[in-house]
C-alpha cells in the first residue's frame, strides 16, 4: 500500500519519502496476490470497492511496468470456488456473478481436483498478480525512478502535532539515533501495526502462514479458492498455498506445526497430486483487520494525516483504488460523488458511531 501511494504521489510531482521499519514485514511480500472480489464472496460496499479497483488494475500495472521496465505478473487466470453440494454453491453471496459448474465442469477447470467437491463457481473476471516476486520489486523500482526516497530500518516513535494538525514524526533510525522529520502531510499505511501509532484505529493483526510448491508448468491454470485454503498457480508452475487464519496469535512470529499441517490438509483435499510436488518456501505475515473486514480510508482524526490501512486480505486487490482515492484527497483536485461515497463508507470512525 505504501509503495502504491508513493508511486502515485510521485507521478503527480510530490516529494515523497517512505519510512519503513523492516521491509519484509510488508504484507505485499507475503500475500498471495489474488484479485478476487467475486471469488472472495464480498458484498455491499466492499464488493463495489473491489470491483472498482479490479477495473483500474490493468492501467495501474501498465504504468508501473512502464516506469520500472519490469513485469508485474498480472494474469486474468480466473478463479474456481469449489463446494461440496450445488445448494452450497447457489447460496454463495456472489454466485450470480459467476459461471456455475457441476462435477464434470470442476474436473475440466481443475484437473485432479479432490473427490469431495461436487459443484463450483468459475469467476473468469478474477485473477492474480505475482506480488512476492514481481509486483513489489517493480513498484520499488518505479518509485526510485520517480525520485522517491526510502528510509529503511526507521521506527516511527510518535506522531507530532500542533493542536490537531499534523507536523511530522519522531523516528529512531537503524543506528539508534532519534530524529525529527517535519512534513505537512503524511499517509499512515502501517498495516496491522497502524493502531500502535494511532490507538483510536480499530485495527488488529490476524496471522497467516503460507507455503509454496513447485509444480509442472500448466498443471493448474485456474486459482482454486477453497474453504480455508487456496491454491494460486504462477505462470512457471510455482504453486502458492495459503493461508491459515490465526486471530489469537497477535504479533507472534514464526511457523507452527499446526498451521503447516492445516495447509497440507487443504492441499490434500483440493488437489491431492500437489502433495507430491517439492516444497519451495514457507513464510508468515499479519493481515491488518477491522471489525467489518473493510479498510480505513481518507481522513484521520489528525488534520494532514491520511489513512490507507486495514485492507485485511485484499490489500493487493485494493492498492489501485486506494492510491487513486488518497492521491485525489491530498491533491485537493475534484472528488466525484462516487469517491465521496466510498470515503464515507470506509471512514475510520464508523465503528464508534
Amino acid at each position: 500500500m505504501g509503495l502504491a501511494l508513493a508511486h502515485k504521489l510521485a507521478r503527480r510531482g510530490s516529494a515523497v519519502e517512505v519510512l519503513s521499519r523492516r521491509r519484509n514485514e510488508a504484507a505485499g511480500f507475503v500475500a498471495a496476490g489474488m484479485l478476487a472480489p467475486h471469488a472472495e464472496g464480498l458484498s455491499g460496499e466492499q464488493l463495489r470497492l473491489g470491483q472498482l479497483s479490479l477495473d483500474l488494475i490493468p492501467a495501474w500495472v501498465n504504468q508501473i511496468e512502464t516506469d520500472s521496465g519490469l513485469c508485474c505478473g498480472l494474469r486474468q487466470c480466473g478463479i474456481v470456488v469449489p463446494f461440496a453440494t450445488a445448494t452450497q454453491r447457489d447460496l454463495y453471496p456472489t454466485a450470480y456473478l459467476g459461471e456455475t459448474l457441476d462435477r464434470s465442469g470442476l474436473e475440466r477447470e481443475v484437473p485432479g481436483i479432490g473427490p469431495n467437491w461436487q459443484a463450483g463457481l468459475l469467476f473468469s473476471q478474477d485473477g492474480q498478480i505475482d506480488n512476492r516476486r514481481q509486483l513489489m520489486r517493480a513498484l520499488e523500482t518505479a518509485c526510485v525512478s520517480l525520485g522517491v526516497r526510502f528510509q529503511e530500518g526507521v521506527n516511527v516513535q510518535e506522531l507530532l502535532q500542533d493542536g490537531n494538525t499534523f507536523k511530522g514524526v519522531r523516528v529512531r533510525n537503524a543506528e539508534g539515533e532519534l530524529h525529527t522529520l517535519t512534513s505537512k502531510e503524511a499517509v499512515l499505511c502501517c498495516g496491522a501495526w497502524s493502531a500502535q501509532l494511532l490507538p483510536e484505529l480499530s485495527i488488529y493483526p490476524v496471522k497467516g502462514q503460507m507455503l509454496s510448491l513447485q509444480g509442472p508448468r500448466n498443471a493448474l491454470t485456474r486459482i482454486v479458492f477453497g474453504p480455508g485454503t487456496y491454491l494460486v498457480p504462477r505462470e512457471d508452475g510455482l504453486l502458492v498455498v495459503g493461508a491459515t487464519s490465526e486471530p489469537d496469535a497477535g504479533f507472534t512470529e514464526g511457523l507452527t506445526p499446526f498451521g503447516q499441517r492445516q495447509l497440507q490438509a487443504g492441499i490434500a483435499s483440493l488437489l491431492p497430486q500437489a502433495n507430491q510436488w517439492p516444497p519451495m518456501e514457507r513464510w508468515w505475515g499479519f493481515r491488518p483487520c477491522t471489525p467489518d473486514g473493510g479498510p480505513l480510508l481518507g481522513r484521520s482524526s489528525v488534520d494532514g494525516l491520511w489513512l490507507a490501512t486495514g485492507h485485511h486480505r485484499n490489500g493487493v486487490l485494493l492498492a489501485a483504488i486506494t492510491a487513486e482515492l488518497i492521491e485525489t484527497c491530498i491533491s485537493s483536485k475534484g472528488i466525484n460523488a462516487e469517491q465521496i461515497q466510498i470515503l464515507e463508507a470506509f471512514q475510520w470512525n464508523r465503528f464508534t458511531a
